[in-house]
């Protein structure tokens, strides 16, 4: 059902809910994924949603749910992001 990725890199979507105004969080979180892989992703997208979401995909993969894990730091996304799109890339100060 997962389209593989392509040479053009990764697909990455934020859904938000709009009810909860978490517009900002999600924009805030696209920005940091966007800096950090910039080189590895060929998409970022924020979709609309409602009822409390704010779910994370990698390739149509889930990879951060708020209602299983509570909301997101920036750092443990970016480990999940990382180990889909770049096994080997290190983080940094993120990585500790």
């Amino acid at each position: 059902m997962t389209d593989p990725p392509g040479a053009e890199g990764h697909r990455v979507q934020i859904e938000y809910c709009t009810q909860c105004r978490w517009l900002p969080r999600a924009a805030w979180l696209a920005q940091e994924l966007l800096t950090t892989f910039e080189a590895e992703l060929a998409e970022l997208s924020l979709k609309p949603g409602t009822g409390g979401v704010f779910v994370v995909r990698v390739d149509h993969e889930v990879v951060w749910d708020r209602r299983e894990q509570g909301f997101p730091e920036p750092t443990a996304v970016k480990r999940a992001v990382r180990d889909r799109v770049a096994p080997g890339k290190s983080l940094g100060h993120s990585d500790r």
